[in-house]
């Protein structure tokens, strides 16, 4: 065991012991009270094994300052709860199937961060690196601490060789995550950033049509249609519950290719009772499948993912899309479209 898991480790079982501990010194003061009244304390949000798992807290733009400072470039504040960024790799050619992939479409990186109730910061995140930029920048990563929880592709036939890290740091300093970060960024091309255009370009595409047939309505990301669904289950990682949303998404990027076709690239987030019945619909629907893998490596309940690619007519693929989506429990992270 490394000395940052020992420390860990360490850590969590001191506050285990605290929490023993206060719950033997309210039990006299719980005893005196009426039973109404300690029916009203909200009870903690525990596992399915039954232990108790920590929450995570509300934050402000500013609570986040370091973090962005860190990273070189500011980011988002999702639901109060996830601060996230991105740096596309605008840096790259990459083709697959005779498709130019846009950084939008499969070659963005990207971190989250979440606070939670004991003073820890959570981070995970997707990396987008070339052949020869990964080991450099997974090697930077151990000397941080950040491990991986997967190495894998998002594209199959394609030019030059790219792979896709995720990882997982967990500590007190969330600054210091993100410095570790942009070290291993460092190693990549990868570029800076700028931010987002607050007008993006208009999406070439039935976007009505999709979201009909997907159920739900996607939105215009610098140039490339999205639709993501969340899934339902409450969701935890090595006894940190998730924000809703957060890590167990499955999201399906539409690239406009002109005359209403699109080259699709996105991911599918499934329990594995769900996994034969998504893969034999995807390929039904004439949609391939390019990964099968996990994001992370003590979540609860465990999540698999595919990636997957089309090139067809966008309203085609979209209806192939919607048999995979009713195999699981996902709701629309947007407003429901009509039918």
């Amino acid at each position: 065991m490394t000395a940052e898991r020992e420390q860990e480790s360490g850590t969590r079982s001191a506050i285990a012991r605290r929490n023993v501990l206060a719950a033997a010194a309210a039990a006299p003061v719980l005893a005196g009270v009426g039973a109404h009244a300690a029916r009203a304390l909200p009870p903690p949000v525990r596992s399915k094994a039954g232990v108790a798992l920590i929450e995570p807290v509300s934050t402000t733009e500013a609570d986040w300052k370091g973090v962005a400072k860190a990273l070189g470039r500011g980011g988002s504040l999702m639901r109060k709860t996830v601060f996230r960024t991105g740096f596309g790799r605008t840096d790259l050619h990459v083709v697959s199937r005779d498709v130019q992939v846009t950084a939008g479409l499969a070659l963005g990186s990207h971190a989250a961060f979440i606070r939670y109730s004991d003073g820890s910061t959570l981070m995970m995140g997707d990396i987008v690196s070339t052949e020869d930029e990964l080991q450099p920048m997974l090697d930077t990563m151990h000397a941080h601490g950040i491990r991986q929880t997967a190495i894998h592709k998002h594209l199959l036939a394609h030019s030059p060789d790219m792979w896709w890290t995720h990882v997982h740091g967990h500590g007190k300093d969330a600054a210091a995550l993100a410095a570790g970060l942009r070290e291993a960024l460092d190693c990549t091309g990868t570029p800076a950033g700028v931010p987002p255009s607050k007008t993006p370009p208009p999406v070439d595409l039935d976007t009505a049509g999709i979201d009909r047939a997907l159920g739900a309505k996607g939105s215009n990301d610098q140039g490339i249609y999205k639709c993501v669904f969340a899934r339902r289950e409450r969701i935890s990682d090595g006894g940190l519950l998730l924000p809703a949303g957060s890590g167990a998404t499955s999201a399906f990027n539409f690239q406009p290719l002109g005359h209403g076709r699109a080259a699709l690239n996105g991911d599918f987030a499934m329990i594995a009772e769900e996994v034969h019945d998504v893969l034999k619909a995807l390929r039904k629907g004439g949609i391939e499948i390019v990964e099968l893998h996990n994001h992370g490596l003590t979540d609860e309940p465990r999540l698999f993912f595919t990636h997957l690619w089309a090139v067809d007519d966008a309203v085609k693929i979209a209806k192939a899309l919607r048999s995979a989506v009713d195999c699981t429990n996902v709701t629309p992270t947007s407003i429901k479209a009509p039918t």
